[in-house]
């Protein structure tokens, strides 16, 4: 099946900021008394959504919304620079977006999403951002990517789930874009290959080649 559309994740794959995430997050956890180490949050929480994350953690918290609120705010100021973003994804993204529709799919919230995304300069390269914002469900659950593909043939663009590839770096990641109908590359960094082992392929990074043996 030719590739007719590609839809990244965010965090952790086109953002290089799984680490600044972590920062944030367990910062935030021990402010309220209950510490979380690295491998917990890769183990447990990584690719999963704020809210998601929060209860994961510290359950049916009271000031929930409050929290996520004060994550992003942390995240959105550490990023905002866009450099997380990297050259050669920049790159990739923008060779992608020359030749079939691109879209992104997060469990991040929009207003973390849009600034970096803008100071990268790759703002006219996504025709659809979807982020926490806009579904009820989040990843592992195929809302999120079921939504986008609704946006791109909105925009004009008749796509198939099965013609669309998914970059991820998570399990959580992974299963939302399988559940959806689509290929599923998963890019390694935040886990390891047997954790990412129900995607159609593995790589090391996202880069023009990758997209060139892609897209063509």
């Amino acid at each position: 099946m030719p590739c007719r559309a590609v839809i990244f994740d965010f965090n952790g794959t086109i953002s290089d900021d799984e680490h600044i995430m972590y920062g944030v997050i367990s910062g935030l956890f021990a402010e309220h008394g209950r510490p979380l180490s690295q491998r917990e949050y890769i183990d447990h929480l990584a690719g999963l959504s704020d809210e998601a994350i929060v209860r994961g953690w510290l359950g049916d918290h009271p000031e929930l919304e409050r929290l996520v609120a004060e994550r992003v705010r942390r995240y959105r100021d550490a990023v905002r620079d866009g450099s997380s973003v990297t050259g050669p994804v920049r790159e990739a993204i923008r060779y992608a977006a020359a030749r079939v529709p691109v879209a992104l799919v997060s469990g991040a919230a929009l207003e973390e999403v849009e600034p970096v995304i803008e100071a990268a300069g790759l703002t006219e390269a996504f025709l659809a951002l979807v982020c926490s914002d806009h579904v009820g469900n989040g990843k592992p659950h195929p809302e999120g990517y079921l939504r986008a593909v609704e946006l791109l043939e909105l925009g004009g663009h008749a796509i198939h789930p099965s013609e669309v590839t998914a970059f991820e770096d998570t399990e959580a990641g992974v299963r939302s874009a399988k559940a959806a109908g689509m290929r599923c590359i998963a890019v390694l960094g935040t886990l390891p290959a047997e954790r990412l082992a129900a995607a159609d392929d593995i790589v090391d990074a996202i880069d023009v080649p990758l997209m060139r043996r892609l897209l063509g």
